[in-house]
């Protein structure tokens, strides 16, 4: 039985499998059915989604699916995926389901689900959908008659709001211009509504979404319009989401990018400040530049390194009580607010420390030196332990003591693909380019 579950819940082709309109029906089915045994009444769903055309039909086929196992579904129609979270939570529904597929183009859509403390379900619950989806616990079911499901949507996405715009009461932007990437996507109504509110001049762009143009040549993968854009509006601040604003990159007023390794540099350093940084420590993936780790640990803050993924940091965040984590594609978690990452909160939390500084964000990078790297990636034929294979280690040692504690290499495999990710950091990009080079065909000969 294959796993459709990943990091971030079930992604594909909208209309193909899984994410056909029969296999979403089940998927809803089996979710409801789980919760009604373990509450012993129907639950309650939260649904919301991003802008892709099929995400109104993906929606209602799973609360099809989930109705016709008696649970009761209601819609915030187009909403963030932190959105969905925050819903969840505060108006006592048993689950929040997320219909998006992030930065992947229009498309794909996928379907994550969250519980009201803003995690995401456990895999057991997973494990028990994909069996209902490959008729290992039922083989027929009947899909529910939905009525209206956004009758409370507008309500919803207000109150989403307002809890932003309420937890920085004294935040005052009113001088600033902030130049905002919708990504053609969730955020687009809801971001600059809720930056307005802090008296901010906004100039926003991406922001008419079609069902098709979500994440097309904007957002926060591509950020040279955004870059382009803030200098030709003199802006004091750009910020790009991805298509469900569960992510923000930054582009400070020179047009230069704050991507998320910076962010989690320039908070760290806030927090510190400000007697917030738990246990001086700070979460990572192993994509996070070998730069931020010699920035903290000039400040005596250890980062600490999970997988890829924001499931992994979140894990650890919760392990060490760790004040902040992210990745270096912009997703951020804040625990003492909430588990999710959130495109918004983080701008909001960065906007308040620039403000609380007095300084631009240009500034508030100063001790960040992100290191040359290099990304080669090699096809493999098989995918042995790289310390199983002498010649690979061997020349990895070697470079390992090359770098002597002054970059970093990382060698792994791909979780998709056959491939061998040969990444390295430091100081000279020549020297890591014939380093990561002489790796990647060691790796070639041995396993290619």
């Amino acid at each position: 039985m294959k796993k459709l579950f990943g990091t971030d819940g079930i992604r594909g082709e909208a209309g193909a499998f899984p994410l056909d309109e029969k296999t979403i029906e089940t998927i809803g089915n089996s979710l409801a059915r789980q919760f009604t045994e373990k509450l012993g009444r129907s639950p309650r769903f939260i649904v919301g989604r991003d802008t892709r055309e099929s995400g109104a039909w993906i929606e209602r086929a799973f609360c099809a699916g989930a109705g016709a196992a008696e649970a009761d579904c209601e819609s915030a129609e187009i909403i963030t995926t932190p959105g969905v979270a925050f819903l969840t939570k505060k108006f006592h529904f048993d689950a929040g389901v997320v219909v998006s597929a992030s930065h992947n183009p229009y498309q794909d859509n996928g379907i994550k689900i969250f519980l009201p403390t803003g995690k995401k379900i456990d895999e057991s619950i997973e494990r028990e959908i994909e069996k209902d989806i490959y008729g290992v616990n039922i083989e027929n079911q009947t899909a529910g008659e939905l009525g209206e499901l956004g009758v409370r949507a507008v309500d919803y996405q207000e109150s989403y709001i307002n809890y932003l715009a309420g937890e920085f009461k004294t935040l005052d932007l009113t001088d600033l211009r902030i130049v905002m990437d919708c990504a053609n996507g969730a955020a687009c109504k809801l971001a600059p509504e809720l930056f307005k509110k802090f008296g901010a001049e906004i100039v926003a762009i991406n922001d008419a979404p079609d069902g098709v143009n979500i994440n097309d040549n904007c957002g926060s993968l591509h950020l040279e319009n955004l870059q382009k854009k803030v200098l030709e509006e003199k802006a004091d601040f750009g910020v790009a989401f991805d298509g469900d604003a569960d992510r923000s990159l930054f582009v400070d007023e020179q047009g230069n990018l704050v991507d998320g390794d910076a962010v989690l540099w320039i908070m760290a350093n806030h927090l510190e400040a400000n007697g917030k940084l738990k246990n001086r420590m700070v979460v990572s993936t192993v994509m996070s530049n070998v730069g931020l780790e010699i920035a903290l640990e000039s400040k005596n803050i250890k980062l600490v390194r999970t997988s890829v993924g924001d499931k992994y940091v979140l894990a650890k965040l919760l392990e060490t009580d760790a004040s902040i984590g992210g990745e270096q594609s912009g997703h951020i978690i804040f625990p003492f607010q909430s588990l999710v990452g959130d495109g918004m909160l983080t701008t909001l939390f960065l906007l308040e420390a620039v403000r609380e500084n007095g300084l631009t964000l240009s500034a508030m990078t100063t001790g960040f030196t992100r290191f040359p790297q290099i990304l080669v990636n090699v096809k493999v034929r098989e995918k042995l332990p790289f310390e199983e294979v002498p010649e690979i280690a061997e020349a990895a040692q070697a470079i390992e003591n090359q770098l002597g504690g002054k970059g970093r290499l990382l060698l792994r495999y791909s979780g998709t693909e056959n491939l061998a990710r040969v990444m390295i950091e430091g100081e000279n990009q020549t020297q890591i380019e014939k380093q990561a080079n002489h790796l990647a065909e060691v790796t070639r000969k041995s396993l290619g």
